[in-house]
């Protein structure tokens, strides 16, 4: 079986996602860090409300909850269980969700805390069944259920068999009805040993990758962040295909986007007074008649050889089928055919689907060992979609990789790079320059190597989006003013001037002529000698009668400007009414033509 860490788990019902933060408050988790750094407590709510305002970024119609327990008050629907507070319940996220777990964060956070929820005895058996409850509650069809438990404590009951049992059964409860538990465990004094309690209560990991990072506490913020996220962030296939390999020879497949480019959302259109979203309806009426037309009473025509060719909807639809949707193996090539210039939009990624078809991941697996061997890709015709055009593909063969404490970076499959067509391709002829001498082009590789870097573009964000959700954020939150983003495109010219050095200077002068200063403005025009200082007036360009007959006789009269036709039709007589360029060529050829 393949491992990676692409979750390949089955989404065949539609509906919302949901995720429920069940956070411990016990008094371990306010300790403060040392050096002052934040305790437990606030760097789960800095992680909650980072999901909240990515979640209402992205996709505001999941449900999202905060549930406390171990407190000391208690607040849940009907009030049925002790120590356990529901702050948010399922429901979509918004400013006010924002606003409020904000409250919770820093020293008067802990403050509000202490007051509104406090600290008590933990059950985490009612916690988890009030979890269910919340699930139980929604009406609406959900795709995707998680719940994420943070705690700073291996365990809970202090050894209590009674609750502890109860925990572990309510879990594997919850587990039936299809809610994945995750441990966002956190660092303690002596170390958090997992396999006391929690080994029993979370869902076994999706890729066998993960146990190395589920063992592992989180102790900074930013660990924690990139736990959640890669837990939270939703892995979906772009569409589920067959690979035909030959004659009956089918293997299930799923397309990945691995990256996708981040764009600021569409404008909605809001109703002036009630500030609700504006839905536009479109209708097509009869021209002559007026009547309403439903759409069995719409045609698409073309005109092809004089005649008018009206066909219905469903012939459209045929003509635009050109096969199934999949992928077809052609054959192989070497790797080296693959040209840099091929690559003509972002690539997609190809892993086995084994839930559709038994067998295909160890067809897919033994299909990518011999690419991988004889390195080689396969050639396929690709139609992704329902009455989409085929595209030719090269399947690039790509192996597992795997990091420190054998997590995996590079997960195995198949990079499916979109080929070009002839018409793609074109030639194209560069402008003529002089060419460097060997020495300029030693100098400017001294100063290329001086100023390379390591490109990551995780390390470089958009700054126009970022600016964006900045003002919406603060318009939402009633903030006075933005927060303030750093622009990482901007060069930083103090550390580029101490790398280079005289360097800059020694390439100008290698290039530039002496006294020659690239960064000043061009001299002005200078004026004429008249007193009014204005432009000197151009010659009066005369044409002899040959000359426009040549001009009538080529078809060239256009080329002339009008001042040059208005002088030529004064000096041969030929009257005109208009002024217009086409009336004078037409009075000309009328004249001059006969």
């Amino acid at each position: 079986m393949l491992a990676c860490s692409i979750d390949t788990k089955n989404y065949k019902i539609t509906g919302r996602d949901s995720l429920v933060f069940l956070v411990d408050a016990s008094k371990e988790m306010f300790i403060k860090g040392e050096d002052g750094e934040p305790s437990n407590f606030d760097m789960t709510m800095q992680v909650v409300r980072t999901v909240y305002t990515s979640k209402i970024i992205s996709s505001d119609r999941d449900l999202v909850a905060l549930v406390f327990y171990g407190t000391e008050q208690s607040k849940n629907p009907r009030n049925s269980f002790k120590h356990v507070y529901v702050y948010h319940d399922l429901n979509e996220p918004g400013a006010k969700r924002v606003q409020e777990v904000d409250a919770l964060r820093g020293e008067k956070g802990a403050k509000l805390a202490a007051e509104t929820i406090g600290s008590g005895e933990t059950s985490l058996g009612d916690a988890l069944w009030c979890c269910a409850n919340l699930y139980s509650d929604i009406k609406l069809r959900l795709s995707h259920k998680r719940l994420m438990i943070f705690t700073c404590r291996d365990e809970p009951h202090g050894g209590d068999s009674v609750k502890d049992r109860q925990a572990r059964t309510k879990a594997s409860d919850l587990k039936e009805t299809g809610v994945v538990i995750d441990l966002m465990h956190l660092m303690k004094p002596g170390g958090f040993n997992i396999s006391l309690f929690f080994c029993d209560i979370v869902s076994p990991p999706e890729d066998e990758s993960e146990m190395g990072l589920q063992l592992q506490p989180s102790d900074k913020l930013e660990d924690l962040q990139k736990r959640v996220r890669a837990k939270e962030l939703k892995k979906r296939t772009l569409a589920r295909l067959n690979l035909c390999l030959g004659e009956g020879i089918n293997v299930a497949v799923g397309i990945y986007a691995t990256a996708v480019a981040a764009r600021k959302p569409g404008s909605i259109k809001l109703y002036r007074e009630t500030n609700e979203p504006v839905r536009s309806k479109t209708r097509t009426f009869h021209t002559q008649t007026g009547s309403l037309l439903l759409p069995s009473e719409i045609k698409k025509a073309q005109y092809y050889g004089g005649k008018e060719i009206v066909m219905e909807r469903d012939e459209v639809d045929a003509i635009k089928k050109f096969d199934d949707p999949g992928l077809f193996l052609i054959g192989f090539k070497p790797m080296e055919k693959l040209k840099l210039l091929h690559h003509i939009r972002p690539a997609v990624f190809l892993y086995p689907e084994e839930d559709e078809v038994k067998g295909s991941s160890c067809l897919f697996s033994a299909l990518l060992k011999k690419c991988s061997e004889r390195n080689v890709f396969a050639l396929c015709r690709f139609i992704s979609r329902r009455n989409y055009p085929p595209r030719f593909v090269a399947l690039l063969p790509q192996n597992e990789e795997l990091g420190e404490g054998k997590v995996q970076i590079t997960p195995p499959g198949f990079n499916v790079i979109y080929l070009p067509f002839a018409d793609d391709l074109r030639t194209l002829d560069p402008p003529q320059f002089p060419s460097a001498s060997q020495t300029q082009v030693d100098k400017m590789k001294e100063i290329v190597s001086k100023l390379r870097f390591k490109y990551r573009s995780e390390g470089f964000e958009n700054p126009v989006i970022q600016q964006h959700f900045r003002n919406l954020e603060a318009l939402a939150l009633d903030m006075m003013a933005p927060e303030e983003i750093e622009d990482l495109i901007m060069p930083k010219v103090d550390q580029i001037d101490q790398r280079l050095g005289p360097l800059v200077q020694e390439f100008k002068d290698l290039v530039y002529p002496a006294y020659y200063n690239p960064e000043s403005k061009p001299a002005a025009k200078r004026k004429t000698a008249d007193t009014g200082g204005g432009a000197e007036k151009k010659p009066k360009v005369e044409l002899t009668e040959d000359e426009l007959k040549a001009h009538v006789q080529n078809g060239t009269l256009a080329k002339l400007t009008v001042p040059v036709l208005k002088d030529a039709c004064k000096q041969f007589g030929v009257r005109t009414t208009g002024t217009k360029k086409q009336e004078l060529i037409d009075a000309l050829i009328a004249r001059l033509g006969s």
